[in-house]
């Protein structure tokens, strides 16, 4: 809808909703998809700033690409993942994401190319003014929208992480970002070496040791692995049972269980559970394998555990198609890496698995009533919104589960929240911080993606609802359930009143 805003000698013409959405991958299908159903008097928009719907799901094209969670947990609660295979492949989650928002009709209400840049909030209006580059041609242009729900994810899509090693001029070999595959690279034949011991080389290693010569995963320090099957049989005994949302529904409820049993086993009894992981592993490997190359100096869950579907990792491993070195690099030469060790390790293509580059908010710039903000000396509330910054909102998901398990409760409590207030009257939302809290770093996780990014992280503070348990249970009993007002959040109405034409 057209709005013309009054203000002294001119009125200026942009484009009105009252939630504007940013991004059309998986938090941004949730979003659409609870507002349409829990705030049906609301218009919204999805700005995507790429030209298809998936965000991260159609950016990586890797091969062997693969969910590090359940889809029946990564999957939506509102339409349940029925396919046999549990843990499934980029292009099946691409699809998944993509039907969804077509059988539930929020395709409709995505405008693609539209890449935001800046959005600078009036408490006199109680407006968001959001502008937006549109196209190849980066036109641009403006919009106005009572509520911003940022689901653009968590890291740079225009760059991955690249550390600098040195004389890397010198390789006269292929070196590639999985963030930006080449549909052409050929490696049949290839040696290959995969720089990196997270979920993204797990995954490269055994796809790419199918065709090539040989795969050396080299990493730095190892990771916990644990191995799973693709296929969840007990799952697909419930859906057969119990077909529809309701089966979805309990095996969703099967996996969250499970996953904050092993989680709280593990922090509570790390070393029962470090012993248990590196037993399974070594009965993949065999009695002969040097184990140091899977075991953390770290307890389980200080980072992410890499999860491999069907033991396929392992299998790699022991058929000879690759192996894993545990070592630093020196320097690159013309045919590969000089490791600190002495060894060498020559390579046709290097592949440098190193990890993300944190970004909030798709690098978007923010400014509350003319000064911009720096969303890293804020506080987190409820892990979605940010202290002094009023009707901003952003999905986030958890580090210890499915990502979607979050933003679909954080999606859930802006409409609760977007219900509450016309109900009262209020325009406007704004966490305002207890100055007795004492700050916490945002994420309780030595992961190197997070560590790099501690200054652009807000944080979190030491009680709720400043707190971030990565726990379901409790997120739902606060977001689904919890009373939406609370001496946290101050509410106001709007001074003036806009004229819509």
């Amino acid at each position: 809808m057209q709005q013309l805003e009054q203000s002294p000698g001119n009125a200026v013409a942009v484009e009105h909703f009252d939630v504007i959405v940013v991004g059309a991958g998986l938090s941004g299908i949730a979003a659409g998809y609870h507002l349409k159903t829990t705030c049906p008097q609301k218009s919204f928009v999805i700005l995507e700033g790429r030209d298809v719907i998936g965000g991260t799901w159609d950016l990586f094209r890797y091969p062997g690409v693969r969910s590090d969670s359940d889809m029946h947990t990564l999957g939506y609660g509102f339409r349940p993942w029925t396919s046999r295979i549990s843990i499934a492949a980029g292009p099946d989650i691409l699809s998944y994401i993509r039907s969804t928002a077509q059988a539930e009709g929020i395709d409709r209400k995505i405008r693609f190319g539209q890449y935001v840049t800046d959005a600078s909030w009036s408490s006199e209006d109680a407006l968001w003014t959001i502008s937006v580059n549109v196209g190849p041609d980066r036109a641009p242009m403006r919009y106005t929208c009572g509520f911003l729900f940022m689901c653009s994810g968590y890291y740079d899509y225009k760059s991955g992480y690249l550390p600098e090693w040195p004389e890397m001029s010198t390789y006269r070999g292929q070196l590639v970002h999985p963030q930006f595959w080449p549909e052409d690279l050929d490696y049949k034949g290839k040696r290959v070496v995969i720089i990196g011991s997270g979920a993204t080389a797990m995954t490269l290693a055994p796809a790419m040791a199918t065709d090539a010569a040989h795969v050396t995963m080299l990493q730095r320090s190892p990771t916990y692995v644990v191995a799973r099957p693709a296929h969840d049989s007990i799952a697909e005994r419930i859906q057969k049972r119990l077909r529809g949302r309701l089966g979805g529904t309990l095996v969703r409820w099967k996996n969250v269980l499970y996953g904050l049993f092993t989680y709280n086993l593990a922090r509570k009894r790390p070393a029962m559970v470090k012993k248990t992981i590196l037993r399974l592993a070594s009965e993949h490997l065999g009695p002969d394998y040097d184990m140091t190359h899977f075991t953390p100096s770290y307890n389980p869950w200080d980072q992410r555990i890499c999860l491999v579907p069907d033991a396929d990792l392992f299998a790699c491993i022991r058929s000879g198609a690759m192996d894993v070195v545990t070592d630093h690099i020196e320097r690159f030469t013309e045919t590969g890496l000089l490791l600190k060790s002495g060894k060498t390790l020559d390579a046709d293509i290097i592949v440098t698995a190193t990890g993300l580059k944190m970004q909030l908010m798709g690098g978007m710039r923010i400014a509350v009533d003319g000064t911009p903000m720096d969303l890293g000396k804020s506080l987190n509330y409820k892990g979605m919104m940010y202290s002094d910054v009023p009707n901003l909102a952003s999905a986030f998901g958890y580090t210890n589960a499915s990502w979607t398990l979050k933003c679909e409760l954080i999606a859930n409590h802006i409409c609760r929240l977007l219900n509450y207030m016309d109900a009262k009257g209020y325009a406007i939302c704004t966490p305002r911080r207890d100055l007795s809290l004492t700050e916490e770093p945002a994420l309780n996780f030595t992961s190197g993606y997070v560590l790099r990014a501690e200054g652009i992280l807000p944080k979190q503070g030491s009680r709720k609802p400043w707190k971030l348990y990565q726990n379901y249970f409790l997120d739902m009993a606060s977001l689904r359930f919890g009373k939406v007002a609370n001496p946290s959040m101050e509410f106001k109405r709007r001074k003036k009143q806009r004229v819509v034409a």
